[in-house]
């Protein structure tokens, strides 16, 4: 049941801790496309939600071409030769987020008032419940941590941009719900966010 993921990972524990580092440092992206987005895309001759279309269509040509190939990078795992990375699944959530998610009007970081906790939460749970499981071999503490973790990213994001609390409280699970389950088909990158994502559409319509 528990994958000690060190063993698998091109670079060993160095590659691993690569990936969790990577993983991490993608919760800058809400904050650089709320704060800087139009600064950015300018520089393309794009708009923000275009540029993050065409950043998301790019990792897919790229990821296409990998598959083909094979290729594994440090700090990705042997088995990713020949299905999509957890990387591209979670590039692809994230953009998603991005494009999905309102920003009922707001600017600047109150813009990501459901984006940022939607990819803060993802981008930070998922290695802190990663690394339980790996090194304690146990789920429930994993799971534990996990909500309280969640729920404090969420609750963070109400006292900081105004979150509604029902969201919080309602999708801060759906967050961890999204690692606990096993699936070689996509990548709990992804469904830690599409998770959430899902629940705050169908919610939208009562805000």
């Amino acid at each position: 049941m528990f994958v000690d993921h060190v063993e698998h990972s091109i670079g060993g524990m160095g590659g691993h801790a690569f990936r969790r580092a990577t993983h991490i440092s993608m919760v800058s992206v809400p904050y650089l496309y709320y704060v800087h987005g139009e600064e950015i895309s300018s520089l393309f001759n794009l708009e923000p939600r275009e540029f993050v279309s065409t950043i998301c269509i790019l990792i897919l040509l790229v990821e296409a071409i990998r598959l083909r190939t094979g290729i594994v990078i440090v700090g990705q795992r042997a088995y990713e030769s020949n299905q999509i990375s957890a990387l591209a699944w979670g590039s692809i959530a994230v953009a998603l987020a991005l494009l999905i998610a309102p920003d009922n009007g707001r600017e600047g970081i109150d813009a990501g008032i459901y984006g940022f906790p939607l990819i803060a939460a993802m981008t930070l749970v998922d290695p802190l419940m990663g690394e339980i499981k790996r090194v304690k071999k146990d789920l429930r503490l994993a799971i534990l941590t996990g909500l309280f973790a969640s729920y404090s990213i969420w609750f963070a994001c109400h006292f900081w941009i105004g979150t509604e609390i029902i969201v919080a409280l309602i999708l801060a699970p759906l967050t961890v719900a999204g690692e606990v389950p096993s699936n070689k088909l996509i990548d709990d990158n992804a469904t830690m966010i599409l998770f959430p994502l899902t629940g705050l559409v169908l919610l939208l319509p009562f805000l």
